[in-house]
């Protein structure tokens, strides 16, 4: 019974996820063409569009990996049905409760709500508390659900086997832990990290805002536990979709499992340690941040990105090279998400650069690597995911149409969205504005391009979107 709700809640998390994702793309575009003049918004409705896209843009992927990673799970725990719907729920209710404050009730501090920003009142009055509760109230769901998850995991497997710990000497060892497991016990303590450090942030704004002045916060102590947060989880989102990879892309292509090696386990467990202290980068700016750190951060960034890349990139080459594997559209979305993770990595380790950052902080690089790492990487991922299992458990079973349109349109689109983005980085086009002054001459044009790529990749996800929709809503509908 507890299998079936599952996969139920499963389907509606896609619904879901793509519901929110089709609406932030469409703000996303709005704003794109707001900076380049053919639309005009109000300095406050642009913010408060950049701050509900951002935002809602980072939690439906971070739900989606632990969607698709709690419904394969189940190939080797049992997991908890309640959990799972209370993580539901609760992510409704914050997400509703997002939207209204800041669509409604006008607040526009930003997607990382950086202080003393929301306490700067330019909004509803009431709009603040709204949003720091739908954090809340996101934030008890997703703790809840990941310890779960890690509770299912600890029952059949002890500290050292879901950590392949065993793997490091034992070529051969009594106990084998899957890569799937692995890499999933990895993501779900940094998400439990990053949700903790989500907690002693919320706590330190509700006193500052309910003490009414009183009790003031220390910026920098603010601003590490925001970006500690908020860095992790968008880093954690992107290993949850790669332990799916590891999961389904053999399977899908016909070839046998993925076994853990001794490289595998000791990429994994150094990628954990090294993304918990990488965050350390979007501080360099902070001149009272200690000189150590910004070095930690610095290493932390470069170290952080090869293990995992290179163990998943090593792995996926050895599978398709000279191989005759059975290629869908699923491992395709597989294949090419890698290659936007890696290149949006490359992007993210060259902004991660102190001497290069000083150059591309503030620049549109940044929104450009992460772009690249989560509109054709992550999200690929995700995808690839949701058509295999519509696909896999759908009754409304036949071919796949316009395979070839939908991978030519998410290219095309995803490419061109994102080269405008690096260019006007490298022209030093400053990000977070809502218009450009005169003085950047090419501004305006690249906004402009970007939107008119964008909305070709919102075709494409339109076309993704209406046949899994179909399957889910089916699953859903269905009694059996």
């Amino acid at each position: 019974m507890e299998a079936k709700g599952i996969k139920k809640n499963t389907a509606i998390w896609i619904i879901a996820v793509l519901v929110l994702f089709v609406l932030s793309i469409i703000l996303g575009i709005i704003m794109r063409l707001n900076q380049g003049g053919a639309v005009h918004l109000d300095p406050g409705t642009f913010y408060a569009d950049m701050t509900i896209h951002g935002i809602t843009m980072i939690g439906i992927w971070f739900v989606a990996g632990m969607a698709g990673v709690n419904f394969i799970m189940e190939r080797y725990v049992k997991t908890s049905y309640r959990a799972n719907t209370f993580a539901l729920v609760m992510t409704v209710i914050g997400v509703v409760m997002l939207w209204v404050s800041t669509l409604i009730g006008d607040f526009h501090a930003g997607w990382t709500f950086l202080y003393p920003l929301p306490f700067k009142i330019a909004w509803s009055a009431w709009a603040t508390p709204m949003f720091l509760w739908a954090l809340a109230v996101l934030g008890v769901g997703w703790l809840v659900w990941v310890l779960s998850l890690m509770t299912a995991l600890l029952k059949k497997y002890s500290i050292s086997q879901v950590f392949a710990w065993q793997h490091f000497r034992n070529k051969n060892p009594e106990v084998e832990t899957p890569p799937f497991i692995l890499i999933s016990m990895i993501s779900l303590l940094g998400v439990l990290a990053c949700l903790i450090a989500a907690v002693v942030l919320l706590v330190l704004l509700f006193a500052e805002y309910y003490s009414h002045g009183a009790f003031v916060n220390d910026a920098l102590l603010i601003k590490n536990l925001t970006y500690f947060f908020g860095h992790t989880i968008a880093n954690e989102m992107l290993y949850l979709g790669l332990a799916i990879i590891y999961e389904l892309f053999p399977e899908i292509s016909g070839r046998p499992k993925w076994k853990t090696t001794w490289y595998v386990a000791i990429a994994w467990n150094l990628t954990l340690f090294f993304v918990l202290l990488a965050f350390f980068h979007h501080l360099y700016m902070d001149f009272v941040q200690p000189e150590g750190l910004q070095i930690v951060g610095q290493l932390a960034s470069y170290l952080a990105s090869l293990p995992s890349a290179g163990v998943t990139v090593f792995s996926v080459i050895v599978a398709v090279y000279r191989t005759k594997i059975k290629w869908s559209l699923s491992n395709l979305l597989f294949f090419i998400g890698i290659a936007g993770w890696v290149i949006g990595g490359v992007g993210a380790v060259i902004d991660a650069t102190i001497s290069n950052n000083f150059l591309l902080h503030n620049t549109l690089w940044v929104p450009a690597h992460f772009h690249s790492y989560n509109a054709m990487g992550n999200v690929l991922f995700s995808l690839g995911f949701f058509h295999w299992f519509s696909v896999e458990y759908s009754k409304r079973k036949g071919p796949e149409r316009l395979s070839s349109l939908k991978l030519s349109f998410l290219l095309l689109g995803g490419i061109g969205f994102l080269a405008a983005f690096y260019v006007a980085g490298a022209e030093s086009v400053p990000r977070r504005y809502s218009s450009y002054p005169v003085e950047f001459t090419s501004a305006k044009l690249l906004a402009t391009l970007g939107a008119v790529f964008a909305t070709v990749y919102l075709i494409a996800i339109f076309l993704f979107v209406s046949s899994i929709f179909k399957r889910c809503i089916n699953m859903v509908l269905h009694r059996s």
